[in-house]
């Protein structure tokens, strides 16, 4: 049986995606069958892995609406995970599940079908507490939060716990949280120490020991439709998810 890890944070531009994508390329690296959804209609998991989103005619969006099953939006790529990819078309799926029955849980019923054929199946969230979100939140076991090492850090994530305490208590009991990752992160920074400092104080031993830092090749590798482990293995960010992925498989031995 899988894991299902979401990815969120309704605060844009924390390295969300980032992590979704060379996270799940980090732990495929390790042997692990790895699987991930792009519930963003933004579609940058989707471009990051080599995927045109103009050319996505069967995803998220068709599978949250029940037009197709999780094997048909099942796309494979060369760097040893699968993806479920997105298009701009998704950004239209919260308001047409409005009128759906068990809206909150269409994802968690379409991956039901599929989650054994992986280890790890992890959903990027959108940068929202909207619908999509909560269709994640719904068919995750834990979610990751990404928080960047800035002094607004903080801000939003209590309204971030709160769903994810009511959506425990309303619609999935068996959620947690799996962790927080410190991203775009600079020791030399007092700035990043009195977050790190907050952060620790705000959630203990579930802020990983890994953090990621501001890297060049983290920021070129989507350009390339590449995670940075493939296009540079020797880089600092490759190097960095390579410790996270370490850090959450000996979490979930």
């Amino acid at each position: 049986m899988s894991k299902i890890i979401a990815v969120a944070n309704q605060k844009g531009g924390v390295g969300k995606t980032t992590t979704a994508v060379n996270l799940s390329a980090s732990v495929a690296a390790k042997g692990k069958r790895v699987l991930i959804v792009d519930l963003d209609p933004q579609g940058n998991t989707t471009s990051g892995y080599g995927i045109s989103k103009r050319e996505v005619e069967a995803g998220t969006y068709q599978l949250l609406l029940g037009e197709i099953g999780a094997p048909d939006a099942v796309r494979r790529t060369p760097y040893d995970v699968d993806v479920i990819p997105a298009n701009i078309q998704l950004s239209g799926a919260a308001i047409e599940l409005i009128g759906l029955e068990k809206r909150e849980s269409r994802l968690r019923q379409a991956l039901a079908g599929i989650s054994e054929q992986y280890d790890f199946i992890f959903i990027d969230c959108p940068p929202a507490l909207d619908l999509l979100t909560l269709n994640g939140l719904c068919a995750a076991d834990s979610v990751l939060v990404p928080i960047q090492c800035e002094f607004f850090a903080l801000e939003g994530l209590s309204e971030l716990m709160s769903t994810i305490r009511t959506v425990k208590k309303m619609y999935n009991p068996y959620i947690e949280l799996e962790g927080v990752l410190l991203t775009m992160y600079d020791g030399r920074l007092n700035l990043t120490l009195q977050v790190v400092s907050e952060v620790k104080k705000f959630f203990g031993d579930k802020l990983y020991a890994s953090t990621i830092p501001r890297n060049v090749r983290l920021a070129e590798a989507p350009s390339y439709g590449m995670p940075v482990n493939h296009y540079d293995p020797s880089s600092k960010g490759t190097a960095a998810y390579a410790a996270l992925a370490d850090e959450l498989l000996k979490q979930n031995l």
